[in-house]
């Protein structure tokens, strides 16, 4: 049960210049545990900001407004203040924010109705709370019951970021942050959350953001590529409610099943990247649940354009934005069913193939710009009647879990939350904290489908949860 609007129960000083405060005590409950919402302020950048307009380029117009929560939970062991953590976080936030100071805006409309940035420090929404539970007895498995609006904040308003840091009654602590997709992608927050840990350890940040849009001028005269109409596409009209829900789970997968579906996929000594493997997998799964031979199910994967559009002169790594784009393929029911691992895993590197050059994301660029106002979504959102199922595979390797070291150690678990609505599945595995080569898995599909990969594959999806885990 959420209780709103929060009553005012009790006023607090305010800290610092940097912290607009409002304060006040929320209590929400549910079947698992309550949280106790006991401070929400206002964290802005610490140096003062010239406003100005950050314009999105023309791969950030092709994100609607969607967000994306990221959480990280930190045992204490060596058992510090919570408060006194809390504190250092907002004191390093107000700083990482100088360097990420879109982070600190809003995001607004300009007069053709398109996004931008409003950079004017406007500060992020941050709360401090307390759950009543400890870490290993939180339902990370059904993390809509357990993260979603509770561990993980929703972002109010028109605000790019929101934080909020939880106690646990067994001392630890939950970092969750949601944020603004069509500001930047994974690769921007990973840079965010990288820097924000160095400055609480008060370490030097080493990689500092670049927001140059002009990387992604358009080419004179533009260039666009016919065959993104094939990929793109424009927003579909809103859909009656349908019964058949997406729901959230996370998964524990170990690194000899993973290994597994690699060498299965060997072709003529050509290996399979780890991640076409378990999209094969996952693609060729999806099929045993649908009796319609003919039904067609989509597996978009994302394709991340940093590499492709860097050269020896210049890099994409420090660049704040989205660069990213979504081929996809499509196969009937029967063809997956009856082609090899081996074999879908060559359609999913083909797929990929499609959008890992400069001139796919250069055509891409242009594509958008000969269409501007007028909005687009990537084409595997808009599932079709003949589908049996649409789903979307990210890639969240790069997740820099041995870096998110904010002076307690590094976290004991963590998992993006993107339960982004519509009927297209999302999955996004990243790296266990462990670093032995297991994947934290997060899936939203609908649960039927989670039902069925469970059924078929309990050794590679098994539901997480701390004791399977084997946390002390």
């Amino acid at each position: 049960m959420y209780i709103f609007p929060p009553p005012l129960l009790e006023n607090y000083h305010n800290t610092k210049i940097y912290f607009k405060a409002s304060c006040h005590l929320l209590v929400m409950e549910s079947d698992s545990f309550p949280v106790i919402i006991k401070r929400r302020e206002v964290v802005a950048a610490v140096l003062p900001l010239q406003e100005h307009w950050l314009p999105m380029s023309n791969l950030d117009l092709l994100l609607p407004p969607l967000d994306f929560g990221i959480f990280l939970c930190y045992r204490n062991i060596i058992q510090l203040s919570a408060e006194n953590m809390v504190a250092e976080l907002k004191k390093s936030l107000a700083q990482v924010l100088v360097s990420f100071y879109p982070f600190a805006g809003e995001i607004v409309a300009n007069g053709q109705g398109e996004p931008e940035i409003l950079c004017n420090n406007r500060g992020v929404d941050f709360a401090h709370a307390y759950a009543d539970v400890e870490m290993k007895d939180v339902d990370f498995y059904r993390p809509d019951l357990s993260v979603h609006a509770r561990l993980v904040p929703l972002k109010m308003h028109a605000a790019l970021l929101s934080v909020q840091v939880t106690e646990l009654k067994c001392s630890g602590l939950v970092i969750g942050c949601t944020f603004d997709h069509r500001a930047g992608d994974a690769h921007s927050a990973n840079m965010f959350l990288t820097a924000w840990a160095d400055l609480t350890r008060t370490k030097p940040v080493k990689l500092l953001p670049s927001f140059r849009r002009s990387l992604f001028n358009p080419r004179r005269p533009p260039q666009p590529d016919t065959s993104l109409d094939k990929l793109y596409a424009p927003p579909p009209p809103p859909s009656a409610q349908n019964d058949d829900v997406l729901i959230s789970r996370i998964y524990y997968i170990q690194s000899n099943e993973i290994n597994n579906l690699q060498s299965q996929s060997i072709h003529n000594g050509a290996r399979n990247t780890k991640i076409e493997c378990f999209s094969a997998f996952l693609w060729k799964t999806l099929a045993y649940g649908a009796a319609d031979h003919c039904k067609t199910i989509k597996l978009g994967v994302v394709v991340d354009g940093r590499a492709r559009l860097g050269n020896e002169t210049t890099s994409l790594q420090s660049y704040f934005g989205n660069v990213l784009s979504v081929p996809y393929g499509e196969a009937s029911v029967g063809e997956l069913q009856t082609t090899s691992l081996k074999g879908v895993a060559g359609m999913v590197h083909a797929c990929i193939a499609t959008a890992s050059t400069a001139e796919h994301f250069l055509a891409l660029i242009d594509w958008v710009e000969m269409r501007r106002p007028k909005p687009a979504v990537v084409r595997v959102y808009c599932k079709d009647e003949k589908d049996e199922a649409a789903v979307v595979v990210s890639s969240g390797q790069r997740f820099p879990v041995e870096k998110l070291d904010f002076g307690w150690g590094g976290p004991d678990f963590g998992s993006y939350h993107f339960p982004w609505g519509g009927e297209t599945g999302y999955v996004m595995p990243m790296p266990s904290p462990r670093g032995n080569g297991d994947w934290i898995v997060y899936m939203h599909l609908k649960k039927r489908h989670l039902d069925l990969v469970e059924a078929r594959a309990p050794h590679v999806f098994r539901p997480f949860s701390f004791h399977s885990f084997n946390l002390p």
